[in-house]
């Protein structure tokens, strides 16, 4: 859609009315999109099918908001990706450690070997296996390219929480990819 600036400025105008029509077809339209960022932070379809509907409500609230010279999907996915923290705060944070203690014993180029070697989608259901606390750090940190400074200022940690959760997470990570590993490409044994 973003291809059809034309629609896409009719469907926002529609949201901007209130129109049922217009906020259910942009709802349908960046769905796949606005649920692979949900999926990130959240453990299972459930919570991102509820995070992603927190996170529509808002685009509707917010439509006025958002600056029609600029491109619509940038936009959505900080709306998606503040619904997804929303989401943890309210519902996860619990998890987070607050240990300054930094864990050592993953080699950089051990993790970033095997993350080269994996699809999205095995990295995906890897991230889920992860703590809540450990996935949000991870995913804001890895993905969305967020400094530790404005991690911690959004999740309302320290710094230093910000990067023992993800030192963590890239440990529990390792563990799962050589689980991974030792499931999916188990060396044949020849009689």
């Amino acid at each position: 859609m973003e291809e059809n600036h034309a629609k896409l400025a009719s469907l926002i105008a529609g949201c901007l009315r209130q129109d049922e029509y217009s906020q259910l077809s942009l709802y349908r339209h960046y769905y796949s999109y606005g649920m692979a960022i949900c999926l990130r932070y959240t453990s299972n379809r459930e919570s991102a099918l509820e995070v992603l509907n927190d996170g529509f409500l808002k685009v509707f609230k917010k439509i006025a908001q958002y600056n029609p010279d600029q491109p619509f999907k940038p936009w959505l996915r900080k709306i998606m990706i503040n619904a997804s923290i929303d989401h943890f705060r309210r519902y996860e944070q619990k998890d987070v450690r607050s240990s300054e203690e930094i864990y050592s014993g993953t080699t950089d180029s051990d993790y970033n070997t095997a993350l080269d070697q994996l699809e999205f989608e095995d990295l995906l259901q890897l991230s889920q296996l992860l703590t809540p606390s450990y996935r949000v750090v991870f995913n804001l940190f890895v993905v969305e390219g967020l400094p530790h400074d404005e991690i911690a200022k959004k999740l309302g940690i320290s710094v230093g929480s910000s990067k023992s959760n993800l030192s963590k997470a890239r440990v529990k990570i390792k563990e799962l990819l050589k689980q991974f590993h030792n499931i999916h490409f188990k060396p044949e044994k020849y009689g």
